[in-house]
C-alpha cells in the first residue's frame, strides 16, 4: 500500500464515521431490485425463473467482492470509491436506459452483465469505508462493525421511503437517482473517508460517542418504520412527504455531532497512542514478517476487511417475498399479488430492514460485552440464529395465517446477527494480513446458494406450481413450500457446524480477552 499521510487526533476517526454512514446507505443500492423488478419483467416480457436469475446477478455483484479485497491493501480509499462510482454509474445507466426504452431491444445478457456491474459497486464502497473505519477504531472492532453494517442493513428503507413518498413509485427515477446521486454522494464523501491515528481507547467518552451512535441508528430505524407505516395507511401531500424525508436526512447527519462536540469542547487525552497502534503499522511493508501472521493471531486492527455482505439478504428477501411479480404497489397499472396473497409488499420490506438493522447493531454490542466479560466467542450467536432460521423457514414452508408478519422481523433480526458476527469474528481468528482473501473466499458462499437455492430451485418450484395453476404467478404455500424445507434443512446443518466452531475456538477467546479487552498474544507461536 502507497505510504500515505494519516490524519491526527481524536477528531478525525469521527468524521471519517460519519461520512461512511452515506456512504453505505449508498452501498445499500443492491436492496432496490425489489422495487424496479417489475418493470423489468413488463418491458423485457420475462417470466418468473428469467427475473429469478436477474435477482441472482443483483446477488453475484454485491456478493462478490474479491478485487476490492485485494485492492483495499495496495490503494487508498479514494480509489476504491472511485471504483464504485464509476460501476455504478455504468451498470445503473444501462438499466435506465431499459426502464425507460430510451435504448429498445437490448438483450437478457446485456442486463444481466450491468445487474452485476452496478451492484458490484456495494463491495467497493463497503470495503473502503469498513477497512478505513476498522484501522482508525482497532480497538472496537465488534462495536463500529455493528454499527456499520446496521446502518448498511437499513439503506432498503432508506431507499423505500424516498421511492414512495418523493418519487411516488416511479421505477425510473429510482434508476435514474441510482445511476447519478449514488455517484455524486460518494464522491462528495471521498475526501472524509481517510486513514487516521487510530483512537487509542484512553479516552472516556469515546464509549458516550458509541453508545449516541447506536441511539442515532435505532431512532433513524424507527423513524423509518414508523414512516412507511403511516405513508401506507395515510395518504400524504407532497409538503409532508418532504419534510418527513428531511427529517430523515437530518437524523443521518447526526454522528457529525460527535466531531461537532470535540471540535466545540475538546477533551484532554491521558497520553498518546503507542506507535505500535498506528494505523500505518497495520499493513507490513513488502518483505517484512510480523506476529500476527498465523492463523489465529490477529492483528490489531482491520487490514482487509472487504465488504461482502453489505446486501447479500437482499436477494433472500426477494425470494420470500416473492417481490418479482407485484412486488410494490403500482400506480396507474393493475397491481398482481404474491405467492401470499399480498399486494403491497413494500411494509414487509421496510419491516425486513428494520429487524435486519436490529440484528446487526445489537449483535455488534451485545457480543462485544460478552466477549470482554465472559470471552464468549461471538459464534455462539451465530448458532442462535440459524436455530430461529430454520424454525422460521419452516413457519414459511406451511404458511400459516399471519406467519409473514411474524416470521420476517425473525428473520431480519437473524441475517443481521450472522452478517454483522462474521466481520470480527474472522478478523480475530485468522487476523488480518491477507485477511481480503479470506473474506472474499467466504463470499462465494452466498452468490453460490443465490444460484442454487434462488435462480435453480425456487424459480423452478414456483414456475412449475404457476404451471399447474394456469397462471403466470403462483399463490398459495406449495409456489415455495420445498425451497423453504430445503433452506430449513441447510440452516441446521449450519447449526450443528457452528456449535463444533464455537466449542474449538473458546481458547481462542480465551486468549485473545483474558485480559477484559482485545489484546495480541504474548507469542507468535500460536
Amino acid at each position: 500500500m502507497p505510504n500515505i499521510v494519516l490524519k491526527a487526533g481524536s477528531r478525525p476517526p469521527w468524521v471519517g464515521l460519519a461520512a461512511a454512514v452515506w456512504v453505505l446507505i449508498a452501498a445499500g443500492n443492491g436492496y432496490n431490485f425489489p422495487l424496479y423488478s417489475p418493470s423489468l419483467k413488463s418491458v423485457l416480457g420475462l417470466n418468473q425463473q428469467q427475473i429469478t436469475i436477474l435477482g441472482v446477478a443483483n446477488d453475484i455483484g454485491e456478493s462478490v467482492g474479491l478485487l476490492p479485497g485485494i485492492a483495499c491493501n495496495k490503494f487508498p480509499p479514494w480509489a476504491l470509491l472511485s471504483v464504485g462510482v464509476v460501476f455504478c454509474f455504468l451498470g445503473y445507466g444501462v438499466l435506465w436506459l431499459t426502464v425507460t426504452q430510451t435504448v429498445i431491444g437490448l438483450p437478457y445478457w446485456l442486463i444481466w452483465v450491468a445487474l452485476v456491474v452496478a451492484t458490484n459497486s456495494t463491495t467497493w464502497f463497503g470495503t473502503a469505508v469498513l477497512v478505513t473505519n476498522m484501522r482508525n477504531f482497532p480497538l472496537s472492532r465488534g462495536t463500529v462493525s455493528g454499527i456499520l453494517k446496521g446502518y448498511a442493513g437499513i439503506a432498503a428503507a432508506v431507499y423505500t421511503v424516498i421511492y414512495k413518498l418523493v418519487l411516488k413509485d416511479s421505477d425510473s427515477e429510482l434508476l435514474l437517482i441510482l445511476t447519478l446521486g449514488i455517484p455524486i454522494l460518494c464522491l462528495a464523501m471521498m475526501y472524509f473517508i481517510r486513514p487516521c491515528s487510530p483512537a487509542s481507547g484512553e479516552d472516556s467518552s469515546e464509549h458516550v460517542h458509541f453508545i449516541f451512535s447506536q441511539v442515532a441508528s435505532v431512532l433513524l430505524a424507527l423513524y423509518l418504520l414508523i414512516t412507511t407505516i403511516i405513508s401506507g395507511v395515510v395518504s400524504l401531500s407532497d409538503t409532508v412527504s418532504y419534510i418527513l424525508v428531511l427529517i430523515m436526512v437530518i437524523i443521518l447527519m447526526s454522528p457529525l455531532a460527535i466531531p461537532v462536540k470535540m471540535t466545540l469542547f475538546p477533551a484532554e487525552h491521558k497520553r498518546h497512542v503507542p506507535p505500535s497502534d498506528s494505523s500505518d503499522h497495520l499493513v507490513p511493508k513488502e518483505g517484512e514478517s510480523t506476529p500476527t501472521d498465523s492463523l489465529l493471531t490477529p492483528s490489531s486492527s482491520g487490514t482487509n476487511l472487504g465488504s461482502f455482505y453489505e446486501n447479500d439478504d437482499a436477494l433472500d428477501a426477494d425470494i420470500l417475498l416473492a417481490v418479482g411479480e407485484g412486488a410494490v404497489k403500482k400506480k396507474r397499472r393493475p397491481r398482481r399479488g404474491v405467492a401470499f396473497g399480498l399486494e403491497d409488499t413494500t411494509l414487509l420490506l421496510t419491516l425486513f430492514s428494520f429487524c435486519n438493522f436490529v440484528g446487526r447493531i445489537g449483535s455488534g454490542a451485545v457480543s462485544e460485552h460478552f466477549v470482554r466479560l465472559k470471552m464468549i466467542p461471538r459464534t455462539l450467536w451465530m448458532t442462535f440464529a440459524l436455530m430461529v432460521m430454520l424454525v422460521t423457514f419452516i413457519l414459511f414452508a406451511f404458511a400459516l395465517n399471519g406467519i409473514l408478519y411474524a416470521a420476517i422481523p425473525l428473520l431480519g433480526i437473524c441475517y443481521g446477527v450472522l452478517y454483522a458476527i462474521m466481520v470480527p469474528t474472522v478478523s480475530e481468528l485468522f487476523g488480518l494480513k491477507h485477511f481480503g482473501l479470506i473474506y472474499s473466499f467466504m463470499g462465494l458462499g452466498n452468490p453460490i446458494g443465490a444460484l442454487l437455492f434462488s435462480g435453480t430451485l425456487a424459480g423452478y418450484v414456483y414456475d412449475a406450481e404457476a404451471a399447474k395453476q394456469s397462471s403466470s404467478s403462483c399463490v398459495g404455500p406449495d409456489c415455495f413450500k420445498m425451497t423453504f424445507l430445503v433452506l430449513a434443512g441447510v440452516c441446521g446443518l449450519g447449526t450443528i457446524l457452528s456449535i463444533i466452531l464455537t466449542v474449538r475456538i473458546r481458547p481462542v477467546y480465551e486468549l485473545l480477552y483474558s485480559g477484559g479487552s482485545f489484546r495480541l498474544p504474548q507469542t507468535s507461536g500460536h
